[in-house]
């Protein structure tokens, strides 16, 4: 009987030990992949526009009415955030409250622009509905084809001197984010600022 204990209780102790170094094996493993699996940017397709290029200038109206310029060198020295969006898009809505906070946040100053194309009426609800008003919002299929605009959501960040910062598809806020990232590091992507680092 208390063989059978003692060899219970050694086929126990290996059982922990080989727990213990199985977890220790997977934690390590884990902490491998993160090191290898890079925080990815905002996706970049084959674009009509390049980083680096001039935005193309244009004088439109935005949904109110009210004349708004993208494109040039910026009157006070502010960024443009260009978010292409759909009402109908919901990972869009997702991202508004992040594309919100960099309006508020962001340093130096970012206006952030509301682009879609479609119905008025559809627009204006849904501005109503999300409570959008204090964001200027273009209505205008010229200014998407213009960008080569092809997949939402797609964003486009233009500095003060009315270049092309970084643009992309944003299905996440850190796709968001890695815009800014991207013109910090004055590289084209997070990509491409990656690939340098590890050369």
């Amino acid at each position: 009987m208390i063989d059978a204990l003692i060899v219970s209780n050694v086929i126990l102790w290996l059982a922990v030990i080989g727990l213990a170094l199985t977890t220790f094996a997977l934690t390590r493993q884990i902490g491998l992949l993160h090191e290898r699996i890079a925080p990815v940017g905002a996706l970049s397709p084959q674009t009509k526009l390049e980083v680096g290029s001039p935005a193309p200038e244009l004088a439109l109206l935005d949904l109110h009415d009210r004349p708004l310029e993208i494109g040039g060198v910026s009157k006070d020295e502010s960024r443009t955030l260009l978010f292409f969006l759909s009402p109908t898009c919901p990972v869009c809505e997702t991202l508004l409250p992040t594309v919100e906070r960099v309006a508020r946040t962001e340093v130096p100053r970012v206006r952030v622009v509301l682009a879609s194309d479609g119905p008025l009426d559809e627009h204006r609800r849904f501005v109503a509905e999300r409570d959008l008003s204090h964001l200027p919002y273009i209505v205008s299929a010229p200014l998407g084809m213009t960008y080569g605009v092809a997949k939402l959501p797609y964003a486009v960040l233009i500095d003060e001197q009315g270049i092309i910062a970084a643009q992309g598809l944003v299905n996440t806020r850190e796709h968001l984010e890695s815009l800014f990232e991207a013109e910090r590091h004055g590289v084209a992507s997070i990509q491409q600022y990656l690939q340098e680092k590890t050369k």
